[in-house]
């Protein structure tokens, strides 16, 4: 235990530059994500709300979707993201991708965050926190460290081209770079537990409070 331990500390400290790096592209994601929200005019962003309102009121009556039908659609979403994150990280040419990909997931976050805070205030700040926060709290960490993984075997590979290194195996690298990614797997299952059951929950709950 204590081996493994000191393995993942020595592995963040070796690679904590682009680990920043990533976190950095994401929080600059979030930032563009509150910019475009106050950008918008006033009728896009009313006819915006005019869907969510729909949602809202759809959700009053009960659940739009069955939790175990939600479960699997929120865990098949990002199992895809991070098979799309770790076939990019088997090429050179993906990286800027990867890049692009975890500054949109900020965006998302930022943009959604913003518009329910700019259309509903307080109201919006809260439903953000029962309905984004939850599963957020381990999708965000699985996404950076996945983009992280992907980002340095990519960058292995593209050392390894321009060093000429090529006959140097690339077998442990990839076995481990694979086994990393099936643990985020068995975290993004976790995560869409909570997206089903947790969030889902919380924000009907808010949604009752603020409309009743």
């Amino acid at each position: 235990m204590y081996k493994k331990r000191t393995l993942v500390a020595d592995h963040f400290n070796n690679h904590a530059v682009i680990y920043f790096f990533m976190l950095v592209l994401f929080l600059i994601g979030i930032i563009f994500g509150a910019v475009i929200v106050n950008s918008m005019n006033f009728i896009q962003k009313q006819d915006l709300f005019f869907y969510l309102d729909r949602f809202f009121g759809q959700l009053m009556e009960g659940p739009i979707l069955d939790r175990q039908e939600m479960l699997k659609s929120s865990f098949f979403y990002h199992l895809k993201y991070l098979l799309l994150l770790f076939i990019l990280g088997l090429s050179v040419i993906g990286l800027p991708v990867i890049w692009i990909l975890l500054f949109v997931k900020g965006l998302v976050v930022g943009f959604s965050v913003g518009f329910f805070v700019n259309q509903m205030g307080w109201h919006g700040l809260l439903f953000a926190a029962a309905s984004i926060a939850p599963q957020n709290l381990l999708i965000i960490p699985i996404y950076l460290v996945a983009g992280s993984l992907a980002m340095i075997f990519s960058l292995t590979l593209l050392r390894k081209l321009f060093t000429r290194k090529l006959q140097q195996p690339i077998l442990q690298p990839f076995l481990r770079y694979t086994t990393l990614y099936l643990s985020l797997i068995l975290m993004i299952a976790l995560a869409a537990i909570v997206e089903s059951f947790v969030a889902n929950e919380a924000m009907q709950i808010v949604i009752r409070w603020v409309y009743n």
